[in-house]
């Protein structure tokens, strides 16, 4: 069976990883998936992530990143897809969202790349607004 919507099912499967503790999560690989990841990377969400493979197909070992303390959180607290395959949603630069006042991270796949909502609006460039993380 094809899965209809394979962003959505990575970020389903970090945040049950990330719910469940887990330090590493396993998922199956896309260069979408791949950029996405990039962006969590350079954005301090996941400590690194790299090829593997599951049953004999391509996967992504994403590392997770937690706050140290007693009980460890994790830092990503909420991922939230905002574009889906049945409603896109596409932003021109000045309607580019700012996620809880700044705090948060909305990425946007646009023309030029993978990047995030400031990347986006320093470049220039609206696109399809994939998700909003915090």
């Amino acid at each position: 069976m094809a899965m209809t919507d394979p962003v959505a099912d990575l970020f389903v499967r970090m945040m049950n990883a990330l719910r469940r503790g887990h330090t590493t999560v396993t998922i199956p690989a896309s260069r979408l998936k791949t950029n996405i990841l990039s962006v969590f990377k350079a954005e301090g969400f996941i400590h690194d992530f790299g090829p593997t493979t599951l049953n004999g197909h391509p996967a992504i070992q994403v590392d997770l990143r937690y706050v140290p303390g007693r009980q460890p959180k994790p830092v990503i607290e909420v991922i939230r897809r905002i574009s889906k395959p049945g409603k896109r949603v596409y932003v021109d630069v000045p309607s580019i969202p700012r996620v809880r006042g700044g705090l948060g991270v909305a990425i946007l796949s646009t023309s030029k790349g993978v990047m995030t909502d400031r990347q986006a609006r320093h470049s220039r460039m609206g696109g399809e607004v994939l998700c909003h993380v915090w």
